[in-house]
């Protein structure tokens, strides 16, 4: 009789740690405010307001924003913050940059409201293959937060790890 097959990893206590399924659905938008800008150059506040004032804030809706302006030139950091009242109703988060900017603060929220109690004392892997757009300063964030609970960290697939961090006993 053949020996029984046993996935050894299936039956451990390891946890694997996927940053992809903590990915919150939403668009990520870029909010470019060149063309807000007398010439795309100069902040002529009254215009400015003016154009925040007709804008459709409501096409925004459940979206991450990324405020920006692509033309090079100097824009008081009042303005992103008036666009921002604008915005915000709308919008699930808000940062003044590009699109990796964007994902960097999302996950930074995720990672600081993580409840890293189910890791406590346990081998942890973090999964390393992504499909989707994970900052890598989020793993630098969750190794931070599961370092000083966790009994392992490990990086990769549980076929093929990578060990990054084991507890003194």
């Amino acid at each position: 009789m053949a020996d029984e097959i046993v996935n050894r990893v299936a039956n451990s206590n390891l946890i694997t740690i996927n940053l992809e399924d903590f990915y919150p659905k939403g668009e990520r938008t870029i909010i470019d405010i060149k063309n807000w800008l007398f010439h795309e150059l100069i902040l002529k506040e009254v215009d400015f307001r003016e154009h925040l004032k007709n804008h459709d804030w409501s096409q925004y809706q459940n979206h991450y924003i990324a405020l920006t302006c692509s033309s090079d030139v100097i824009i008081p950091s009042w303005a992103y913050m008036l666009i921002t009242t604008f915005v915000s109703p709308f919008a699930k988060n808000i940062v003044i940059g590009n699109l990796k900017e964007l994902e960097t603060s999302i996950f930074q929220d995720i990672i600081t409201n993580l409840d890293v109690e189910q890791f406590k004392d346990k081998p942890v892997i973090i999964k390393g293959c992504a499909h989707k757009p994970i900052p890598e300063t989020t793993y630098i964030q969750l190794i931070q937060k599961l370092q000083p609970i966790t009994k392992t960290i490990m990086f990769g697939e549980a076929c093929s790890t990578v060990p990054l961090f084991k507890r003194k006993k």
